[in-house]
């Protein structure tokens, strides 16, 4: 088993849970629809970070090619994976008990936490590059990731529900862009 088989089983495992967590999100709106007042931002981000986990783990495909793995390199892409979990598991409350579940007051009581962890698995998607290649991947990727980092960052400082609205259609017309761009094809 060569390095990155081995350091991969842990990052598999974290991004499978953070899929696992949206997925039961979705499973526990189903099963509770009745008492749950649904916010459709709320579920646009949902889908969206699903979708983020998923080219997250296609991607870490071309890690592969990695020939010599410190700790801090692990650490680098470990932490990103484990900050995406984080979004996963607070995107959606927790469906327990009888009340009545108001995701559009989840969402505004989340927001900052959100945006928050949000513009940390950017930050550390474009450390990894840095510490994993001593540069960033290309400009393409960059101007990707500063662009999601303004509109994230202006999404953690508004309360403008119009902009919270706008943003994860637009956040997914970007991310579908840039995988189309970037991550059509396992290298």
């Amino acid at each position: 088993m060569d390095q990155f088989s081995y350091l991969s089983v842990l990052l598999s495992l974290i991004v499978g849970l953070a899929i696992t967590q949206i997925l039961k999100g979705f499973r526990g709106i189903v099963l509770s629809r009745t008492r749950v007042l649904v916010y459709w931002p709320t579920l646009a981000w949902a889908a969206l970070l699903l979708l983020m986990n998923v080219q997250s783990w296609w991607a870490m495909f071309g890690l592969r090619a990695v020939q010599v793995w410190t700790f801090a390199g692990f650490l680098v892409v470990l932490s990103q994976t484990i900050v995406q979990y984080m979004l996963a598991a607070i995107v959606f409350p927790d469906f327990f008990g009888d009340e009545t579940i108001d995701l559009r007051a989840h969402y505004w009581a989340h927001t900052r936490w959100f945006f928050g962890l949000l513009i940390l698995v950017l930050l550390n998607s474009l450390a990894k590059d840095l510490v994993l290649a001593g540069h960033f991947s290309d400009l393409s990727n960059f101007l990707f990731h500063a662009c999601f980092l303004s509109a994230t960052a202006s999404a953690m400082l508004t309360r403008a529900e119009t902009y919270h609205k706008l943003l994860p259609v637009l956040a997914t017309v970007i991310f579908g862009a840039y995988i189309v761009m970037l991550f059509a094809r396992l290298h």
